[in-house]
């Protein structure tokens, strides 16, 4: 029998597979994979069985409903001021995922170079070897996981096509401030990059932070391509619903990708989400408000076990320092947490291509009911 694609060779199963199955195999409370445990906006449930029964069941325009492109576009427009045309610049995806494959596909050519920035979301660098490209990493250092502007350019060489920014982001929590951003647009700019801007935890933010988008800043709508998510601003995340902002011509590549992949998104979610967005002024403080509980309960509890890092100010979720518990890596920890303490976490030595800095933390996720997060409490404390 003939062998399978080479482009596959070094591939494995996702972290977040893995340690959701040693989870359920071991009965241990998942904080590893990142989607909440409780159910998402109860009106949002309601909208898409009424667009069920008013007929929208068949095949969507591939591109997305014209209702849902236009909300994504006066969404964008009324919060951020960022004018994209429905009909050519906001393309509507499974999931944010899907979203970035496209990207990448529709852009990369064998041996481009993409620039991501670790830790990072697996996907990443995936999506990029799936596409013929190189990943280069360059290190946000922790604990406060900044990246060093020498350091970043350095690593930018003719080959380099573009730079993925993650913005809240996963896993660090970190929220980028505009001097930040601004760093990296302008190496871009000067070195004609596109950034691929993540930005699917953009209402998750708290305290004093405040999400800015990369295609806000002077000169770079153009060379933006931004992604987001109803399934994460919505707490729904099987819904599978995401988009894609971006100038016509890398709209029209990514549609081109898009349709001979999965062609279409489920047509009466697209609705319910078109009608979900409207609401969103309204929706978005309670949203907030009850991550933010989650997030200080849970932080507060584990600096009382003696785990001593920063407040992440985005996201749901926290980047925890282990060196100061166990002398094993993040790995061997985190394995020993699922079978001994019946806690399971992401190691983030996954998110790390150079660094070995991802084996001194866990990433745990806070987007767990109460009761959840007071049994990991608990079942941690046994290891305090």
């Amino acid at each position: 029998m003939k062998s399978t694609s080479l482009k596959l060779a070094d591939f494995k199963d996702s972290i977040f597979g893995v340690i959701s199955r040693l989870a359920r195999d071991h009965q241990a409370v998942n904080l590893g994979q990142g989607f909440p445990d409780f159910d998402g906006a109860e009106f949002m449930k309601d909208l898409v069985t009424q667009k069920m029964a008013e007929g929208h069941n068949q095949y969507a325009p591939f591109h997305g409903t014209p209702n849902l492109r236009t909300e994504v576009s006066n969404y964008y427009k009324n919060l951020y001021q960022l004018d994209y045309d429905p009909e050519t610049q906001v393309s509507i995806t499974v999931g944010a995922t899907e979203a970035i494959y496209l990207v990448l596909t529709a852009l990369t050519n064998p041996g481009d170079e993409i620039i991501v920035l670790e830790p990072f979301y697996d996907s990443y660098v995936a999506s990029i070897k799936m596409s013929g490209g190189v990943p280069v990493p360059v290190t946000m250092h922790a604990p406060d996981f900044s990246i060093d502007k020498a350091e970043l350019e350095n690593a930018i060489t003719p080959r380099t096509k573009m730079i993925i920014l993650n913005n809240p982001h996963n896993p660090s929590g970190k929220v980028w401030n505009r001097d930040e951003i601004q760093m990296v647009a302008d190496l871009a700019e000067k070195h004609d990059l596109f950034i691929l801007s993540d930005e699917v935890y953009e209402f998750l933010v708290f305290d004093d932070a405040k999400h800015v988008p990369t295609a806000t800043l002077a000169g770079m709508k153009d060379r933006t391509i931004t992604v987001s998510s109803a399934g994460k601003t919505f707490g729904l995340t099987g819904w599978k619903i995401g988009w894609i902002c971006a100038n016509p011509e890398v709209s029209r590549v990514c549609r081109l990708v898009h349709q001979y992949v999965t062609f279409s998104v489920s047509t009466p979610m697209q609705e319910a989400v078109a009608e979900g967005l409207k609401q969103l002024p309204q929706y978005i403080p309670g949203f907030v408000s009850v991550y933010k509980s989650k997030r200080d309960f849970f932080y507060a509890e584990m600096k009382k076990l003696g785990f001593e890092f920063a407040c992440p100010r985005g996201t749901y979720f926290m980047m925890v320092p282990i060196s100061e518990k166990t002398k094993l890596s993040d790995v061997d920890y985190a394995m020993k947490l699922i079978k001994e303490r019946k806690v399971a976490t992401v190691p983030p030595s996954a998110f790390y291509l150079k660094s070995n800095e991802g084996s001194k933390y866990l990433r745990f996720c806070f987007a767990k009911k109460e009761e959840t997060l007071k049994e990991a409490i608990a079942n941690l404390s046994l290891e305090a």
